[in-house]
């Protein structure tokens, strides 16, 4: 899978992290297990080499992470991380998605981006961005292998949380031959995929059932069923409790029906910002429509944020003639 070329790169990468002394590891807003599996085994990995690094990551953590090892060690923004000197940012696409730390990126703190996402805008001073993986999780596997950390049976479990949940437990388009390969080693070396299916998929509260009730009550289909519609407004989540990033899997659920190609899901915060989620089954490449409203992801799996309430629906409508028009110009 690496070529000479992202060969040079992870080298470079090791060699610009083993430079550092303070590294800050950051990952992205609204997190997801690949972000929280590569900000922990990366700061493991270091810590075992006698790098302090500190991760980081400016939002709250999914109740279903909570139960991995050293989740309890990652840091909100409000650490001081003045004396870092290095930024590592890792499965984060565009620096925006840092959040506030974006602001140590603009006040030209050396920088290096780990990420496999097609949409990156390649924001850091070293950019190690590579489509080719799975996950970013796999190349944080490639990269302290590289830099010969020894693995236990806490970093084999965290560095297998990311490959699993972002190859949606081995059943997207991205899963080949490598990612059991590297998932297999990962068992061997103490990973236990029951006990992430457990923590992830089997930890819902009843309340995320009646939630979903309202999302399906909100679900239309359009394009002779092609493409799946639902939302949910912040109201929805006051009502039961439940974070709005912590209902974020619904649309691969919207995918899930067989008329589907395209699924949509937009959620609204208490800020008032929606966030857009896209999902298709084959051809159709939902990163390609997510980068023209400012947002990024895989060709099957993308988003992006909507920043007025007022337009909530207007933004939804105007996404979906955008769908409209590329099914059409793919079908004609």
């Amino acid at each position: 899978m690496t070529d000479q070329s992202s060969f040079s790169l992870l080298e470079q990468t090791a060699s610009m992290i083993n430079r550092s002394k303070t590294p800050v590891v950051c990952g992205h807003i609204m997190p997801d297990g690949d972000c929280i599996s590569s900000v922990l085994s990366l700061s493991i990995g270091l810590w075992k080499l006698g790098i302090q690094a500190v991760p980081t990551i400016d939002w709250p953590i999914p109740s279903e992470f909570e139960g991995f090892p050293c989740v309890h060690n990652i840091s909100d923004f409000s650490r001081d991380v003045s004396q870092t000197d290095l930024l590592i940012c890792v499965d984060s696409s565009t620096k925006d998605r840092l959040g506030r730390f974006e602001t140590l990126i603009d006040k030209g703190l050396p920088s290096v981006v780990i990420d496999h996402h097609t949409t990156n805008t390649m924001f850091g001073e070293l950019n190690w961005v590579a489509p080719e993986y799975s996950s970013t999780a796999q190349m944080i596997l490639r990269l302290l292998k590289f830099m010969k950390v020894d693995y236990d049976e806490e970093l084999a479990l965290v560095n297998y949380l990311g490959i699993a949940t972002d190859t949606g437990f081995f059943r997207y388009s991205t899963v080949d031959e490598t990612v059991f390969s590297d998932a297999a080693e990962l068992v061997r070396m103490g990973a236990d995929p029951a006990f992430v299916a457990r923590q992830v998929l089997e930890r819902n509260r009843v309340e995320f059932l009646y939630l979903k009730r309202d999302a399906i009550n909100n679900l239309e289909l359009h394009q002779s069923g092609l493409v799946a519609v639902s939302y949910l407004r912040n109201d929805s989540f006051v009502k039961y409790g439940i974070r709005e990033d912590e209902f974020s899997g619904f649309v691969n659920e919207l995918r899930a029906i067989d008329t589907v190609e395209v699924a949509i899901f937009a959620s609204e915060d208490d800020k008032g910002n929606a966030h857009f989620s896209l999902r298709s089954k084959t051809s159709f490449d939902v990163s390609k429509v997510a980068q023209d409203f400012g947002g990024g992801g895989h060709k099957n799996a993308a988003g992006f944020t909507h920043t007025c309430s007022e337009g909530f629906c207007n933004a939804l409508e105007e996404l979906l003639q955008v769908i409209r028009k590329q099914l059409q110009s793919e079908h004609s």
